[in-house]
């Protein structure tokens, strides 16, 4: 392993330098990703205050719902502001400790993402192929041994690539090619061997999404089983199931190319690699609230007449 020379010092201070392969055109990248931050600032408040307002709403489900929106809340807050300001007025720097923060928080509460699908996935199974139990199962007390052993997964598996990712010297370049402080893209300006921070970010990869995508695969084919089996009508089964299949099928297969395209050697354009990085934390912030509040027909009727209300939405009389 190489040694820091002591005469070398790390750099303590970096420079984002995300989509410069853009130009003159960077700036225009503001106006999209600005539509996308209000998209889901807007409709992630609207599905809260609905939920938290109604108090029919008060099921686990929607519960679990609201828990969502707000992860899909407090994520863009930690990187999208600095990353439009960045756009428009070319401010990128950022220190190492204000990096390891930022990439904290980016990382844990983005993990609660798949781990909120995993608790949605046991709250169908309970509804679907224990209903009797329904109630007792979900209740708070006896859900709290599925919630606690995830909350403290994605504690321990985050805080420990991001201290060691703290432990690094970085004695060479302090461009970080990316918009916000992602984990590789910090640890590939290390000096010396980043062997375990690479093994220990694969880990956490596959400890986290990819053992959750398989937890809620697993569980919706046992419940397409129970009602195949019996012979219920499973239409609203179905099409709740495989919403949550689709949505964590499109994070997790952007997220599997954000992550492996800075652990593959390609020529995948540094662009690319920062866009997908970005569409990751994203994608599911401005899309869960239309999947999972739109799509569930007791908060739409409720979200209509909230807007109905507020005057943004007008009631067309019948004749």
């Amino acid at each position: 392993m190489e040694q820091l020379r002591p005469n070398v010092s790390s750099h303590t201070h970096f420079i984002l330098s995300g989509f410069d392969e853009l130009g003159a055109l960077r700036p225009v990248l503001f106006i999209p990703f600005f539509i996308m931050f209000v998209v889901s600032l807007s409709a992630n408040s609207l599905l809260l205050y609905v939920i938290v307002s109604q108090r029919s709403l008060h099921s686990p489900m929607c519960i679990l719902i609201a828990g969502m929106a707000c992860v899909d809340l407090s994520l863009p807050l930690f990187f999208v502001p600095n990353m439009l300001l960045s756009f428009l007025f070319d401010w990128r720097g950022i220190s190492l400790i204000g990096c390891l923060v930022q990439m904290h928080f980016i990382h844990f509460v983005g993990t609660f993402q798949s781990t909120l699908l995993v608790w949605m996935a046991l709250d169908r199974y309970f509804a679907i192929c224990t209903p009797l139990q329904y109630h007792e199962r979900m209740a708070l007390p006896r859900f709290l041994k599925f919630m606690i052993p995830l909350v403290v997964r994605n504690v321990v598996m985050i805080t420990l690539f991001v201290s060691l990712a703290g432990t690094l010297s970085f004695c060479a370049a302090n461009v970080i090619n990316h918009c916000f402080c992602e984990h590789m893209a910090l640890v590939e300006l290390a000096c010396g061997s980043t062997t375990i921070n690479n093994l220990t970010g694969l880990l956490t990869l596959f400890v986290s999404p990819i053992a959750d995508f398989i937890f809620i695969s697993v569980s919706y084919v046992v419940i397409f089983s129970s009602v195949l089996r019996s012979g219920r009508s499973g239409v609203k089964a179905l099409h709740t199931c495989i919403t949550h299949i689709v949505v964590i099928s499109v994070s997790l297969t952007i997220a599997l190319v954000a992550f492996l395209s800075y652990r593959i050697r390609n020529d995948l354009p540094a662009a690319v690699r920062v866009f997908f990085s970005t569409m990751y934390l994203l994608f599911p912030s401005c899309f869960n609230p239309i999947i999972y509040g739109i799509r569930t027909t007791e908060i739409r009727q409720h979200i209509l007449k909230t807007l109905t209300c507020c005057g943004f939405v007008r009631t067309v009389p019948h004749s």
